[in-house]
């Protein structure tokens, strides 16, 4: 069977999911709003729609590669290249940009708000850091987290547990200075 191009769609009796327009707009609505928090997380509001528009436009044009069951993992993948691909471009990534008005029901906003907490986040590797994040802001663990990361489950786990190791290492040494 030659391989597939961009434009041709699933086919249905191949045994493969179709992923189509109605298949790509459930995962918009499902996961988009996951995607666009992931990037005001890391680059701001002023940045976080283009960017996310960007992750779904490389989840459309690839959608043939997209695995069911797991597309947020995948599209937190991308999110991360495109994230990494923006910043290299060199434009200014806003990190100090909060609400005006903090959510009390969102801990993710408290915690970026909080000064001792990106204190300690800056003092982790960007590695790390990036993992730790994935698993408390994004809510992955497991095997999400490893499909994101492109590791094995155990390296992942191992992975989590070292860089929470580290963030209580990182805590300890704020709490004694």
């Amino acid at each position: 069977m030659p391989p597939r191009t961009e434009q041709e769609p699933d086919d249905p009796t191949s045994g493969t999911p179709v992923h189509d327009a109605a298949w790509f707009e459930d995962v918009v609505h499902v996961h988009g709003t996951a995607v666009f928090r992931y990037f005001v997380r890391r680059a701001g509001h002023g940045e976080a729609e283009d960017l996310a528009a960007d992750v779904l436009a490389v989840a459309w044009r690839r959608r043939a590669d997209v695995p069911d069951g797991a597309e947020l993992p995948w599209l937190y993948r991308t999110a991360g290249f495109v994230l990494a691909n923006h910043r290299r471009k060199g434009r200014p990534t806003p990190v100090d940009v909060l609400p005006e008005v903090i959510d009390d029901d969102d801990p993710a906003t408290l915690a970026v708000a909080d000064e001792q907490v990106r204190d300690v986040l800056a003092r982790l590797s960007p590695r790390d850091r990036r993992i730790l994040l994935l698993g408390a802001w994004e809510g992955l663990s497991g095997d999400a987290l490893a499909e994101v990361l492109g590791i094995s489950r155990g390296g992942a786990d191992a992975a989590l547990s070292r860089a929470r190791a580290r963030l209580r290492e990182a805590w300890d040494e704020r709490v004694l200075t």
